[in-house]
């Protein structure tokens, strides 16, 4: 049954559309309806409000830091609780509810913690935070948000009414941010006026302030007591949810939370939990929304928290988003770390316009063209001959005829081996060409306008006014961090560069010295963990997912005016297959994007950083890329992707053509091939051995 009478004067409703329908039956005899705000109108992503206490004793301990106080956030929430206890024991002396005024009892705790009468201004940035985490962990019942807004329009008289320690100017801001602030009368805390719905005291006070009739009143709320007895031991009809779908939701996730404490592998379900829409957040998506939102948003969540972290560690003055797919990270960025750093002290960011394409020739300007740089060239299958180096490296051709003959080359010579007419000796003179000094100064010649053009922008962008900056891309040679390094070594007044991918292959081995470093976060070859090299399945997917909405850079040009950035076409069959691609995606990357400030407010409460999403995050990986499903692949996997280094010619199969990988698969084989996704894992389980 939806309802039954408690004898106590009220009636209580095991279903939010049962009370509803009762209240609605009953409208047309009432001129007021109050409303009890927390589980009632709103309800909390946690199951103990008091957990949003910790990130807020968190942040304070953070702002004593900056001021030289050396204090355990452990113990700056055992201050709040003692100095709120210590409140309500006083207010019990002289009203019949033992309550605390949050100002009161906030601005104590401050005066403690840093020892100085004035904290108006720290109470001002606790109070915005503390409110700020409130409202990230709140979500409005749709139903009976409706429901009031249509009581409202019909001129009822709507209030909200709340026992709890933040006074009722707090509650018009979380009121506010749940979208129902206009529709109310008035919004009343127990923190006002020290009068409570628990004692019943708070009923004959709004009766009197606000004229008020009994017998026309309707409160609803979700407490036997203070929303059900009281009331009507007053004289008011009461109606009381009691919502066991509700009930099971907070036992789930604080089942989670629980594990979490012991068992660092559910640190990241808890995580996940904490993320979930609720009521009216809970409305249908696509599958790609889907999969964005839960799971690549928690890994690029994972993976800007640490960045954030390493930066303040190290003294990182500057983070630099590289490439099309550093500009959602920015984006990221921005929308998560407002929960998870409230104190400030985060490095300056910014999207630097730059790509493999555009940085390769600039990157020859003083250095010349470096083996690695040319072994890189060759890693697509697609490049055959010096031409698509030049094509590369943006070189012109025909001056390098000469060099090319002295050594046996031509320009269409094969220097890759998986093309026909390759030999070993080809690669020999080629190495040998990389020594010439003649060679290499043209290289340099040809190169030095891109470079020019190049440090133009940096300088305008202020890339050389720190000493030590962050550069972060998704992966997965760092190719573009090696070239820009290599196109801005030669100034004196070049940082030194930390260089944060998603995830490293490292394929070609990358020349780490003290004022260059890379690292992969999510995977890092040099850090053997088997689930996290499942991301090494789907490489094109992270690449697309967080692709900017521009188009490739192709390069940088000098000007009268500076420089000018080119990019390329998008009128082309390639530019009109990425532009459907992006089209394609965008659900993936909006689920992305929502995610962010989510991850931020469930990772500040839960205290928790990568090292303790990992367990659950390398689980994640395997069982979408290693292990999903068939329906999986068929949503998610990219239907066009630009490789802009790839040439167009054809490599000889038999010399090494690269097998199909577990994604390439047809949905056929996908699903009727025994065993294929196993088999595939045994294959990748050998290869990661021998690397």
């Amino acid at each position: 049954m939806d309802t039954g009478n408690t004898n106590m004067g009220f009636e209580k409703y095991y279903s939010l559309s049962s009370l509803i329908a009762e209240g609605k039956r009953r409208e047309q005899n009432l001129e007021t309806v109050s409303f009890d705000l927390f589980d009632t109108l709103v309800i909390r992503r946690v199951h103990d409000p008091d957990l949003v206490k910790l990130p807020v004793a968190r942040f304070i301990a953070a702002m004593a830091k900056r001021e030289g106080i050396h204090i355990e956030w452990e113990h700056v929430q055992d201050l709040r609780d003692s100095i709120e206890a210590a409140e309500r024991k006083e207010t019990g002396k002289s009203f019949d509810d033992h309550e605390a005024c949050y100002p009161n009892y906030m601005t104590e705790l401050l005066r403690q913690v840093f020892q100085k009468e004035d904290v108006e201004e720290l109470l001002s940035q606790v109070t915005a935070y503390e409110l700020f985490m409130e409202n990230q962990m709140l979500v409005p019942r749709g139903e009976l948000v409706d429901w009031l807004k249509e009581l409202h329009k019909q001129g009822k008289r709507v209030f909200i009414v709340s026992d709890i320690y933040l006074p009722s100017d707090h509650l018009r801001i979380l009121v506010e941010n749940a979208g129902f602030l206009d529709y109310v009368e008035d919004v009343i805390s127990s923190a006002d006026t020290f009068l409570a719905k628990a004692s019943g005291r708070a009923f004959p006070l709004l009766m009197e302030k606000y004229s008020l009739f009994k017998s026309k009143w309707l409160h609803i709320g979700d407490n036997p007591i203070s929303d059900g007895l009281r009331p009507a031991e007053f004289g008011i009809d009461a109606l009381v949810l009691s919502d066991p779908s509700e009930k099971r939701r907070k036992g789930i996730t604080k089942r989670y939370l629980n594990y979490s404490l012991g068992r660092p592998f559910w640190r990241g379900r808890a995580l996940q939990q904490l993320m979930q829409p609720h009521e009216c957040e809970n409305v249908e998506q696509p599958a790609l929304y889907r999969e964005g939102y839960s799971f690549l948003g928690p890994l690029v969540g994972g993976f800007v928290q640490y960045l954030a972290e390493q930066c303040i560690d190290r003294g990182i003055t500057k983070i630099f988003f590289l490439a099309r797919e550093g500009y959602t990270f920015k984006k990221y960025w921005e929308k998560c770390m407002p929960a998870l750093y409230p104190d400030g002290g985060l490095p300056e960011i910014e999207y630097l316009y730059v790509s493999r394409m555009a940085l390769a020739g600039a990157s020859c300007a003083y250095k010349g063209l470096l083996q690695s740089s040319a072994d890189i060239a060759f890693l697509p299958p697609g490049n055959k001959d010096f031409r698509d180096l030049c094509r590369i490296f943006k070189f012109d051709s025909e001056p390098f005829a000469d060099h090319l003959t002295r050594f046996g080359l031509a320009a269409d010579t094969a220097l890759s081996p998986v093309h026909d007419g390759y030999s070993p000796e080809n690669s020999k003179s080629f190495l040998r060409l990389l020594k010439d000094t003649a060679f290499q100064e043209e290289v340099k010649r040809q190169a030095r306008t891109a470079n020019d053009a190049l440090m133009k922008y940096l300088e305008n962008v202020g890339f050389f006014d720190h000493s030590q900056v962050a550069v972060v891309d998704i992966g997965w040679l760092g190719t573009i961090q090696r070239f820009l390094y290599d196109a801005v070594s030669h100034r004196d007044d070049s940082p030194r560069f930390f260089g944060y991918l998603f995830g490293a292959t490292r394929g070609i081995p990358y020349p780490e010295s003290p004022e260059n470093i890379v690292e992969g976060v999510i995977y890092d070859k040099n850090r053997f963990n088997m689930a996290s090299s499942s991301i090494l399945y789907a490489r094109d997917l992270f690449e697309e997912a967080c692709r900017a909405p521009h188009p490739t850079l192709n390069g940088y040009k000098l000007t009268d005016e500076g420089y000018e950035l080119e990019f390329r076409h998008v009128d082309d069959t390639i530019g009109k297959a990425e532009k459907e691609q992006d089209e394609y995606f965008a659900p993936l990357q909006q689920g992305m994007l929502d995610a962010a400030p989510r991850y931020g407010a469930a990772s500040a409460l839960l205290g928790y950083r990568l090292h303790d999403y990992r367990p659950w995050f390398n689980y994640m990986m395997l069982a979408k890329l290693a292990f999903p499903r068939t329906s999986e692949i068929k949503a998610i996997r990219h239907k066009h992707h630009l490789d802009d280094f790839h040439g167009q010619h054809n490599p000889n199969v038999k010399r090494g053509g690269a097998r199909l990988s577990l994604w390439e698969y047809s949905l056929f084989k996908l699903r009727f091939s025994p065993f294929l996704r196993l088999r595939l894992f045994l294959r990748h389980l050998r290869n990661r051995i021998k690397d």
